[in-house]
């Protein structure tokens, strides 16, 4: 087993804000796919959710952990029903 989680409460600043980057990186990732299947919306959505995490992730306070567990909640959300639909189109 690599390691136990943490929530972002147990988490240093470092490591929240790494989460933060990845979370985002995914989403700025998928976005471009979706842009080349022509999904604007989808594009638009991911691209709001990625730049509002890269702006909260370098100045996070404990203050701040509801509102990065719920966007980071959001974008993991859309990451993941981007993989689903891609899944699905590669099974017709």
């Amino acid at each position: 087993m690599p390691g136990t989680s943490k929530t972002l409460n147990e988490m240093t600043l470092i490591e929240r804000s790494s989460l933060l980057q990845t979370v985002a990186d995914a989403l700025e990732a998928t976005a471009d796919e979706a842009g080349e299947d022509g999904d604007t919306r989808f594009v638009l959505n991911s691209m709001c959710i990625a730049n509002t995490i890269r702006g909260i992730s370098g100045d996070l306070a404990q203050r701040d952990l509801i509102v990065a567990e719920l966007l980071l909640a959001q974008g993991i959300m859309l990451v993941h029903q981007f993989s689903n639909r891609m899944r699905r189109r590669a099974r017709h």
